[in-house]
């Protein structure tokens, strides 16, 4: 690891912060979920990214107004043979980043099962932002806006479309969360 990467957790470490919320990051697996998490923590996108096995873990410090909230954010795997093992990672959150391809009709078809499986094993007080990923892939949409923002309203989650490539779209569905969660306020995108 190079020196700077060490002393900013390092840093991170050693910081003092006034709430701290776990995030869980569910869905299909090639959806992107890693590559999401990627450019929020690291600045960057994830050229050649595997698929999680299990959890991956990663923090973040922020700041909400006056407000240092450490972000605790878990990269779950998104295949079938990981489940039993992921739901486990469940229990806690305060929010669920639910995402889905926008170019992948099956990713979006099994969202109801992922949020059922969060509402019924995180904290009663989950709240969900679901993400329509890899906006950049516009002409090989198979899930139209309207359907997933029509999806999110019957299930009263948040919602926003993505792409890992950008950083401000990326930091969006993270921040919504973490606004939700201090605010109780439910915003929607449009």
């Amino acid at each position: 690891m190079p020196v700077s990467d060490y002393d900013a957790d390092a840093t991170e470490l050693l910081e003092t912060y006034d709430f701290l919320m776990k995030y869980i990051i569910i869905g299909e697996a090639g959806t992107g979920k890693t590559c999401l998490l990627h450019q929020f923590t690291h600045n960057s996108f994830k050229e050649h990214s595997q698929h999680t096995i299990g959890v991956e873990f990663s923090s973040r410090t922020v700041k909400l107004g006056e407000k240092r909230i450490k972000l605790q954010l878990w990269d779950t795997a998104g295949q079938e043979r990981f489940r039993s093992v992921t739901r486990s990672y469940y229990r806690g959150a305060a929010g669920a980043i639910l995402v889905y391809d926008i170019t992948s009709r099956a990713s979006f078809s099994n969202l109801s099962r992922w949020l059922a499986d969060a509402r019924a094993l995180a904290s009663p007080h989950l709240v969900t932002v679901l993400v329509g990923n890899k906006s950049d892939r516009e002409e090989d949409r198979e899930v139209e806006w309207s359907e997933a923002s029509r999806w999110a309203a019957e299930n009263d989650v948040h919602f926003l479309e993505a792409s890992s490539l950008n950083r401000g779209q990326c930091g969006s569905s993270i921040s919504s969360l973490r606004t939700l969660n201090i605010t109780g306020d439910r915003i929607w995108s449009s």
